[in-house]
């Protein structure tokens, strides 16, 4: 590609964050304790045993953080809010919590910078966990009434709103994996939660509508494309579709039509997903939202034919981070996958497992097909069909542009 490169007009270039990777401040202001407070302290669940108790200490530093923005001009910025420093006990409002939330929005607006809120970036309320998490169908309500309190809090000021920010990370990594908090190794609670994860983005998406009208709302998922390695394989081919089924289409089937993809109820059919599902949860999930976000970080190249690996037994995957790539991750039906965080692992190739039980291998590849994170609107609140996939990703990067996103 020779000349330069150009942005449509009105394009805000941005940086993005998540409360518990940047907030520190983790026993002040009213703050209670959430899901990754209590799993880095579990022996060996993070490298190091880092923690959050002070990260980037943005709660303290919030002044000069946006300063340091402004300087770098740019126009966007996406925070979480965190659920444990506003409602400590997942219910109850804390007014010295959200006032931080408050005077970061000023901040910002002052800085001439827009304030992009997402509400959920993996941070529960440890109380909440204790209850049975994003298992309990519960939850789901509870969260939407949160994201009323932020609203009635900060709806004035700010105008675009994120529910969930990768609810696969937070459901497969967080309960079948057990390598996110709060560290679970349940494929048939993974599947619960990723439900009620659904069924929370369409409450809140439907509270938050009910309180303006004209706010712009959304979701954002991690998505990968899965290819197969051998495209004359219907072994391969089949692999690949289970990949875009648990990983994407688990996902994006609910939130743009309103149902799961028969296919992925097929390959789960013997983990309990449609127990959960209740009628006119499909239709709240589908609740029309303006904005999809996309965090794409690789392509990947999926077959049947593994290379010789060390598989961990069924039902468990190393904790220890610092365990050599590649990194073991879950389908949707709890069985592990070994595969490359981002580009930079490129060639690596180990055994996986569908939900059907059939071996295969998933090898990242560079990013042949958009940039590492992007948000493309869906179209009018009236939208009946979901974006194409060809047009999910469409920018050309160098595989060096990748980033991770694990606190």
């Amino acid at each position: 590609m020779t000349g330069p490169i150009t942005f449509p007009e009105g394009f805000l270039w941005g940086a993005a964050t998540a409360a518990y990777q940047i907030e520190g401040a983790a026993q002040e202001g009213g703050r209670g304790p959430s899901v990754w407070d209590t799993f880095t302290r579990v022996p060996g669940a993070v490298a190091d045993a880092h923690h959050g108790d002070v990260a980037c200490d943005h709660y303290h530093r919030s002044a000069s953080d946006v300063a340091l923005m402004k300087s770098l001009n740019l126009k966007a910025y996406r925070f979480s809010t965190s659920w444990s420093r506003c409602m400590p006990d997942g219910v109850t409002p804390n007014a010295e919590g959200i006032a931080f939330y408050s005077r970061l929005v000023d901040q910002l607006l002052e800085a001439g910078i827009m304030p992009w809120l997402t509400l959920y970036h993996w941070d529960l309320p440890q109380a909440l966990e204790d209850t049975g998490g994003w298992t309990e169908r519960d939850t789901a309500y509870r969260f939407a009434e949160y994201a009323g309190v932020m609203h009635e809090a900060l709806g004035d000021r700010v105008r675009v709103w994120t529910t969930l920010n990768e609810p696969w990370c937070a459901a497969f990594l967080g309960y079948a994996a057990g390598i996110h908090a709060p560290g679970h190794q349940d494929p048939t609670a993974a599947l619960a939660a990723a439900h009620h994860l659904l069924l929370g983005h369409g409450l809140a998406t439907r509270e938050l509508r009910g309180r303006d009208a004209d706010a712009t709302l959304g979701i954002t998922l991690n998505l990968t494309v899965p290819d197969p390695l051998d495209p004359g394989s219907e072994a391969d081919r089949d692999a690949a579709r289970r990949i875009d089924g648990q990983f994407n289409r688990i996902f994006l089937d609910p939130v743009l039509r309103g149902a799961y993809p028969a296919d992925v109820l097929a390959d789960v059919a013997h983990l309990g997903l449609v127990e959960h599902v209740r009628e006119g949860d499909l239709e709240i999930i589908g609740t029309p939202i303006d904005v999809l976000g996309v965090n794409y970080y690789h392509g990947e190249a999926v077959t049947t034919t593994p290379a010789a690996a060390s598989v961990p037994q069924e039902g468990h995957a190393p904790l220890d981070p610092r365990s050599p790539r590649p990194t073991w991750r879950p389908t949707a039906c709890g069985r592990y996958r070994a595969g490359c965080p981002s580009p930079r692992w490129a060639g690596g190739c180990s055994p996986t497992a569908s939900a059907g039980g059939s071996t295969g291998c998933r090898t990242s590849t560079p990013d042949r097909r958009g940039s590492p994170c992007t948000s493309r609107r869906t179209g009018p609140r009236t939208t009946t069909s979901p974006t194409p996939r060809a047009s999910w990703t469409t920018r050309t990067v160098s595989p060096s542009s990748t980033s991770t996103s694990v606190p």
